[in-house]
């Protein structure tokens, strides 16, 4: 799968570019230990740091790094980035636009008079013929202050200007500031095909596989990493 990144000219190498997901996992993940005691267990157990499906999702994709650092005082934006002169007039200029409330009305999304957030998109993303552009928030990322609002667009078909990101700020206590490079967006390739739902129950041969294979899982730990689990290929 090959996915296609383009800025404008005057801000090549001066931006943060997207990143595999692999490479921005947090510190908070690497520094967890795999194993801690469980009073309740009366034994060590294993943390998410050992769960393959917890790790491979964050691991999956790509993500958008925030182009500059942003501080937040008192629910208010504000930045300093002394940007060049651009090559392309109609490109933004800010790593932050809004939605008004009134854009949410009607949905969960909404909290009283409190607009949205919308990371501006420095990086157009082109992929493959057929494939679209799943955007949703980092994932896992609960420590992050905003909430992404998940969408997704025809990237094979639309790659001229850059795709932006709605989010919510979900940290009212919050001050400091989003460092640049903080992840706004994980995002991965779909494939535009209809879906063949099949029910069905099972059958005597795949009872039994359920019985043999949920034994070895009860028998012992990493029957999934070790058996069952693909290995990655490495972008």
């Amino acid at each position: 799968m090959k996915i296609t990144f383009r800025s404008d000219p005057a801000l090549f190498g001066l931006l943060p570019e997207p990143m595999p997901a692999r490479a921005g996992l947090p510190d908070w993940l690497r520094r967890m230990a795999p194993r801690v005691p469980s009073p309740l267990q009366g034994r060590p157990v294993r943390t998410l740091k050992q769960c393959p499906p917890f790790v491979d999702a964050m691991s999956h994709g790509f993500l958008i790094p925030l182009p500059c650092d942003v501080q937040v005082e008192d629910g208010r934006f504000s930045w300093s980035w002394p940007l060049p002169p651009l090559s392309l007039h109609e490109h933004p200029r800010a790593p932050l636009s809004f939605h008004v409330a009134e854009q949410l009305a009607g949905s969960p999304l909404a909290h009283g008079p409190r607009s949205a957030l919308k990371f501006n998109s420095y990086w157009t993303v082109e992929l493959e013929s057929g494939w679209s552009l799943m955007a949703v928030h980092p994932v896992n990322r609960l420590d992050l202050p905003f909430r992404l609002v998940s969408g997704m667009v025809d990237a094979d078909r639309f790659h001229d200007v850059g795709i932006n990101f709605s989010a919510l700020w979900t940290d009212p206590d919050f001050r400091g500031t989003l460092p640049r490079g903080t992840p706004i967006a994980q995002c991965y390739p779909v494939r535009r095909e209809a879906l063949e739902l099949v029910c069905e129950p099972m059958s005597a041969q795949r009872a039994q596989d359920h019985r043999t294979l949920a034994g070895r899982i009860l028998s012992g730990p990493g029957v999934y990493r070790k058996h069952f689990r693909a290995k990655r290929e490495r972008g």
